[in-house]
């Protein structure tokens, strides 16, 4: 085995899956959203509503083509780098990723051409479901995923036949309770990115002090709505890692740069994995049984050390011990953020104390460096497999796949995908710099409400009573 080729097949899918991930979960968090928009204006008859839904609609549609054609690339690999992996698992992983097609593509594909093309079409009652379904088909592609990646995780119902993952049980596979932790767990994070998005894009057009009533509907809702889903996520968060102590002790073990065994156990809150003489450097360490509460909910229960793991069957320590707190850091960041901004936003106060404006601005990426570092956490935290305790990933490769291959196809992805982020991520800088009312977005003849003169669908937007009724 060419193990240079392995390294840089590795390298080659955390690069695709790292790029990927961003623009699933900025459009699973947008398309509901939307929903919310389109619901709001034809219960209230602002045409604000109207106009932030037309304009995120256009950022919806650019990152909606960017992780389309990014995940294209995924399954290809599956094929060139990681054959073997797609022989074995097929029987189980090809059905998965079947599912997600009739499900969720299905969906998407059909109704989001009725919220492009046809808004004067359909009625509006059917433009709403339209709406609807796209954000149902974009959580449905989410949980498909998530069930095939838990399998991964967590293999269950399944015998081996001829070298290869047979399904005897498709209930244990579907609806194994690992994926109704990780599933909610993935989606929370999605809702909380476009909420963050949102606040952000709000907090911006605040401090420039251009579009008042669109920037504090957004301002508003999107804190108010972080501040509802954050303890939720922490919850599902805290019951993922139970299925991880449970299943994959030496992920665990990792994560909390635990060596020895320990019974109670004490929680590393920070440190320095030193993996070469197996100690942790410059420590702030929490004494027993805060590890055993945090990890087992109990006050007594034994915690597993990385040393009585076998030294082969370790993950890279420092990188889900590090990816794990950077996560939580963010979550608790965008806890704090959401909960303090919610709390000046009921006192009519959030868009007059510019250094919270900035903080809320700034914290557009704190989202995204939580999804990555979170699936840092779980995929790097569950090597040396690929399918936990049974293949490993090394065994996993396509044979005779020789480094020149695999240097070429990964610098190949590397140009594209630069390419593509680039230019996508930049014409949305450019929509949402221009903002819902400016020359790259000018559709006049959509921002009416439905049933109401024109005149009066723009009066909540210009006359003194209105302006601050966003806030």
């Amino acid at each position: 085995m060419d193990m240079t080729a392995l390294l840089l097949s590795r390298i080659q899918f955390a690069f695709t899956i790292t790029f990927h991930i961003i623009f699933p979960s900025f459009t699973i968090g947008l398309a509901a959203w939307l929903t919310v928009l389109e619901a709001m204006c034809l219960a209230t008859g602002r045409s604000a509503y109207r106009v932030l839904f037309e304009f995120w609609l256009k950022i919806f549609g650019v990152a909606f083509g960017l992780g389309v054609v990014s995940g294209i690339v995924m399954a290809f690999q599956f094929g060139t780098n990681w054959s073997t992996l797609s022989r074995m698992s097929g029987p189980i992983q090809g059905p998965l990723l079947m599912y997600e097609t009739f499900w969720a593509f299905m969906l998407e594909a059909s109704f989001f051409g009725v919220l492009i093309f046809g808004r004067r079409r359909v009625p509006p009652w059917f433009y709403l479901f339209s709406t609807a379904m796209v954000a149902l088909g974009t959580s449905f592609s989410a949980f498909w995923i998530m069930v095939n990646n838990s399998w991964m995780q967590v293999p269950s119902g399944y015998v081996m036949e001829n070298g290869a993952f047979v399904p005897t049980d498709w209930t244990k596979i579907v609806f194994n309770s690992v994926v109704w932790s990780r599933f909610p767990h993935m989606l929370l994070a999605s809702y909380l990115t476009g909420a963050f998005c949102v606040a952000s894009t709000g907090a911006w057009y605040i401090l420039r002090k251009v579009y008042h009533a669109e920037s504090r509907i957004m301002l508003r809702m999107g804190l108010g709505l972080a501040a509802v889903l954050m303890p939720i996520q922490l919850l599902f968060g805290h019951l993922v890692g139970g299925y991880v102590n449970t299943y994959q002790p030496s992920k665990m073990a990792a994560i909390e740069g635990r060596w020895n065994d320990e019974k109670p156990g004490s929680e590393v809150l920070f440190a320095w994995p030193d993996v070469e003489h197996r100690r942790n450097l410059f420590a702030i360490t929490l004494p027993p049984p805060f590890g055993s509460l945090i990890d087992s909910d109990s006050l007594t229960a034994a915690e597993t050390g990385l040393n009585s793991i076998p030294l082969e069957n370790w993950p890279p320590v420092v990188v889900p011990f590090f990816a794990f707190r950077i996560m939580v850091g963010c979550g608790l960041a965008m806890l704090g953020l959401a909960w303090f901004g919610s709390y000046l936003s009921f006192k009519h106060r959030l868009a007059y104390i510019r250094p919270l404006l900035w903080m809320t601005f700034l914290s557009f990426p704190l989202p995204f460096i939580a999804i990555i570092t979170g699936w840092f956490t779980a995929e790097v935290g569950r090597q040396p497999w690929v399918v936990y305790g049974v293949l490993r990933t090394a065994d996993a490769m396509t044979p005779f796949l020789t480094t020149r291959a695999a240097t070429i196809s990964l610098v190949i992805f590397c140009v594209v995908y630069a390419f593509i982020f680039v230019f996508g991520t930049f014409y949305i800088y450019r929509l949402i710099y221009t903002g819902p009312r400016g020359k790259l977005f000018e559709a006049p003849h959509d921002v009416a409400v439905p049933n109401r003169p024109m005149s009066l669908a723009n009066a909540d937007l210009t006359e003194p009573s209105h302006v601050g009724a966003g806030e």
